[in-house]
């Protein structure tokens, strides 16, 4: 019987994309030509942004993330989230409320409350 050679698995099959998937769309360079400017595709929503080099000492901006090129069209990447960023809490609808009741009243005793039925 001749000498068999080892089978070498193939590789596994690409994974369809799912439709929650977290993808980067590369456009083209930031006009400083540190960074590139990307669409991104999170769930069900789509973003414009840049990604930049980490460089020691400078804050973070926004998520970290790590991209992986897909093989089949480069400038199409996989995101990895290293970091994200906290987001601001949503408060309940409409502006702050800046006054509150006491506020008002004191503002009455101090400069006195409306004048009705006098004109100017």
């Amino acid at each position: 019987m001749p000498d068999a050679e080892p089978k070498v698995p193939s590789p596994a099959p690409e994974k369809p994309a799912k439709s929650g998937d977290d993808v980067v769309l590369v456009h083209g360079r930031t006009d400083d030509g540190k960074g590139l400017k990307v669409l991104r595709k999170k769930a069900d929503e789509l973003s414009a942004g840049e990604v930049r080099p980490v460089e020691e000492g400078k804050p973070l901006v926004g998520d970290l993330v790590r991209l992986k090129p897909r093989p089949e069209m480069p400038l199409l990447c996989d995101v990895d989230v290293e970091y994200e960023a906290p987001r601001p809490a949503k408060e309940g609808g409409g502006p702050a409320r800046v006054s509150s009741t006491a506020y008002r009243k004191g503002w009455d005793r101090m400069w006195g409350g409306k004048q009705r039925g006098k004109a100017n």
